[in-house]
């Protein structure tokens, strides 16, 4: 019996995995599973890291008991780890002596951010679905709030992140990409791909999770205004649901930081 539906014969699965916003590989893929009652403790989680992206697990640890649940901090953290709330890196290889990453300073502190394209950035962020989860990565202009990109991944391998990357440099390139520390933007893969444009590269501070302030601001917005509202059944319907999202939020909604424009008014008009 064929899992695919009518739009499925018509079209190729590569073309439809363009058109929603995930990896070819990844739109076969079931969402990531993990057990119910941990689900409704990483949406917890999820909610309060949104509202306060400081928190780190001990104060996430004393919200969820506040609000009646028998927890540890050493669960937390193990969950904090799977949403991607904690940075995650090279795990130590006891055969193979593992090479540090190269580090790179943050560039963005007290830098005045005057254009579109002079500052880029990207980050991943934990989504719930009905019977699962998934992650979302975005890549912004800092300037006009712009989405270039987006993708969905059911895991925290790098090649989602390296897929929305070049699509966001396929429409131009920034002067400055920030990132975090974590490993999918610390790889040789994903460094290269900027530093052969001649990108400079500004990393976060470790724990400094203010330090890329626009896309804390934007997982916000994206939560409270589309993600909360809804319960995704699946992986298809969360890509769908998020392309007509990112079009309004791109194309129509208007910001007051911006002169109430929107992102495409600001980005495109310099």
């Amino acid at each position: 019996m064929s899992c695919l539906d009518p739009v499925d014969e018509i079209f190729s699965i590569r073309k439809q995995a363009g058109w929603l916003g995930i990896p070819r590989s990844s739109y076969y893929y079931h969402p990531a599973r993990e057990k119910p009652e941990n689900l409704l403790l990483m949406d917890l989680i999820d909610k309060a890291y949104t509202q306060h992206p400081y928190y780190g697990s001990r104060r996430i640890l004393a919200y969820l008991i506040q609000q009646g649940y028998k927890i540890n901090r050493k669960r937390v953290q193990r969950l904090m780890s799977i949403m991607g709330l904690v940075a995650i890196y090279p795990k130590r290889n006891l055969s193979k002596p593992q090479k540090d990453f190269k580090k790179y300073p943050y560039l963005l502190r007290g830098l005045d951010i005057l254009s579109p394209n002079q500052v880029w950035s990207t980050d991943i962020t934990f989504i719930r679905l009905k019977e699962g989860f998934m992650y979302l990565t975005v890549v912004i202009d800092w300037y006009s709030r712009y989405v270039l990109s987006w993708r969905l991944s059911n895991t925290l391998e790098g090649r989602f992140c390296i897929e929305a990357l070049e699509e966001a440099l396929s429409k131009g390139k920034p002067d400055i990409f920030n990132t975090d520390q974590g490993v999918q933007y610390t790889s040789e893969k994903f460094t290269k791909e900027l530093e052969e444009r001649g990108i400079r590269i500004s990393m976060d501070g470790k724990g400094r999770a203010l330090d890329n302030i626009f896309i804390e601001r934007l997982w916000r917005t994206i939560k409270y205004e589309e993600i909360y509202l809804k319960e995704y059944e699946s992986a298809r319907g969360l890509a769908k649901s998020l392309r007509k999202y990112f079009d309004f939020y791109n194309k129509e909604r208007f910001h007051q930081s911006l002169g109430y424009k929107t992102p495409e008014q600001v980005h495109l008009a310099m």
